[in-house]
């Protein structure tokens, strides 16, 4: 059978692609290798009555412009906001809760610091200097100061962009791109918690310390987004994150999309003016092949018949990709009951992001035990109970709850084996959350985890990373995945990566796929 492009993937990115491409008249193939599509952006039932969101958990990245092209909402994809933003408890005294309001927030703060309730405006003015210069990159083609005269000049107009002639800006973008979310936080704050919490997007899913250079790029990434309006919000997709990629298989299949499901792809071989993908015993023709998948996948493991550039397969083999994070979803008897903020009846901050990060140096220290031992005993966790807005997901009174994890390393020193270690990592989670609210432990029903090998195996997440690689600086934008190849268009002619390996990095954007759908279309004379 031939196509014009055959998606290999059907994550949120190739579902995404394919919709882009049918819209403009091409055959198009979706193929997953598992019984549903959606990757890691699936709901799923994991004790009778509980469903959860199985790996990805929330939602504000997904681009507006894509719900709006795609007509998501009109297809009944509907997201909620939370009803606070973050939670962070406190061990020993009072908790911190953020609110998207921005007068609740402030007097939050003030309660535990009138000089960092003060200083929160200038945070915010640096905050919104980044996230409004980055924000348009992300349904852009990176910059390439490799490539000729019109993407230089490209190049020097986006300089200008970014510095606006002002040295002071220039500065200021410096100092937060290359310095560290931790030291940004202490130039600022005093507060703890505050800094704990506001710290805690710049390693969540990044086996990194917040006082690592760079790190304030992760950070600025997670307030790119938002929900109903609300810039850098973060919400729930009602039915769970399955909702999102289930309704774009709708759209998909609606534009005429082709998408197969237990449909393991063995080899891409270039074969031609096009590519013979391997399916079992079938051979599948195209004219395009997208990579919905990790890089080292595509390149080290399925394609064939092509040597790369030796620079380009260095730099693959070389892909960091590792997230050091443990995912846990657990069905619950109750609610939490904190100790800084008691009560079991649903409250706003059980609604938000609770976040275990009650310091800086918390957040340090999980990383430097990861970094020694494989895994943090005291754990960095964010805590999200969506059946506290969203009641399809556990019977009446009871509710599920998802935890996503620092630091867990995908490889454990000495040979130690993860099948081995899981249960003591795990008696660590449930034991951090318990000295937070001692009702935690003894309310779980039931319990469902996935190591990073699991996540690995599961999910196709090379070395367990839910971004398809670091999300440091030299792997991001024109560096992502590589110098020279980082508009989509790979070493082959023909081949493209729309995956999150590709710019701009990880999350449930859909930015990758509609970025490199354009670039087909564009290579094609369909744009």
């Amino acid at each position: 059978m031939q196509f014009d492009v055959i998606v290999v993937g059907g994550g949120h990115n190739g579902l995404v692609c394919s919709c882009y491409l049918a819209a403009a008249g091409l055959s198009v193939c979706v193929l997953e290798r598992h019984g549903e599509v959606g990757g890691a952006a699936i709901t799923e039932t994991f004790h009778p009555g509980f469903r959860n969101s199985t790996a990805s958990y929330t939602v504000s990245l997904l681009q507006q412009k894509i719900i709006a092209d795609l007509g998501l909402l009109d297809k009944g994809l509907r997201i909620l906001r939370r009803p606070l933003d973050n939670f962070v408890p406190g061990l020993n005294g009072p908790g911190l809760e953020l609110s998207g309001e921005r007068a609740a927030r402030l007097a939050a703060i003030a309660a535990h610091s009138r000089a960092d309730a003060e200083r929160y405006a200038g945070y915010l003015d640096e905050l919104a200097l980044l996230t409004r210069l980055l924000k348009p990159l992300l349904l852009e083609p990176p910059l390439d100061p490799s490539g000729d005269w019109r993407e230089r000049w490209r190049c020097l107009k986006e300089l200008w962009r970014f510095g606006g002639g002002s040295a002071r800006q220039w500065s200021v973008i410096w100092q937060l791109l290359t310095g560290s979310a931790g030291d940004w936080l202490d130039r600022h704050f005093k507060t703890d918690l505050l800094k704990g919490g506001l710290g805690f997007d710049s390693i969540v899913g990044h086996f990194a310390s917040p006082y690592e250079p760079g790190s304030t790029y992760l950070l600025l990434h997670h307030a790119l987004g938002q929900v109903d309006g609300a810039e850098g919000a973060w919400g729930h997709a009602v039915g769970g994150m399955g909702a999102i990629t289930q309704t774009l298989a709708r759209v998909a299949r609606e534009r005429g999309v082709t998408i197969e499901t237990d449909a393991a792809v063995d080899s891409i071989v270039p074969a031609g003016r096009g590519f013979e993908v391997a399916v079992g015993t079938r051979r599948l023709g195209a004219r395009v092949v997208a990579a919905a998948i990790h890089p080292q996948t595509l390149f080290l493991d399925l394609l064939e018949g092509v040597e790369l550039p030796a620079d380009f397969r260095e730099r693959i083999v070389h892909w960091r990709s590792e997230s050091a994070s443990l995912r846990v979803n657990v069905a619950l008897s109750e609610l939490p009951d904190f100790k800084c903020l008691p009560g079991r009846k649903p409250g706003p901050h059980h609604g938000a992001g609770i976040l275990v990060a009650p310091s800086l140096d918390y957040l340090d220290r999980a990383h430097r035990d990861a970094r020694a031992s494989g895994y943090s005993p005291e754990p960095v966790i964010e805590l999200v109970i969506p059946s506290t807005i969203d009641a399809t997901l556990a019977p009446r009174g009871t509710h599920v709850a998802s935890l996503f994890c620092q630091h867990f390393r995908r490889h454990l020193p000495d040979g130690v084996r993860w099948l081995d270690s899981k249960a003591a990592a795990l008696e660590r989670i449930v034991a951090t959350v318990d000295d937070y609210a001692p009702n935690f432990r003894a309310s779980i029903i039931a319990l469902e985890a996935y190591t990073p090998e699991e996540l690995e195996q599961r999910f196709g997440l090379v070395g367990g990373d839910i971004f398809h690689g670091s999300m440091h600086l030299d792997q991001l934008y024109w560096s992502r995945p590589a110098w020279g190849y980082a508009q989509y268009r790979m070493p082959v002619e023909g081949l493209y990566l729309c995956a999150s390996g590709a710019h701009p990095g990880g999350g449930v954007s859909g930015a990758p796929g509609h970025n490199a759908a354009r670039a087909i279309l564009e290579d094609l004379g369909r744009a």
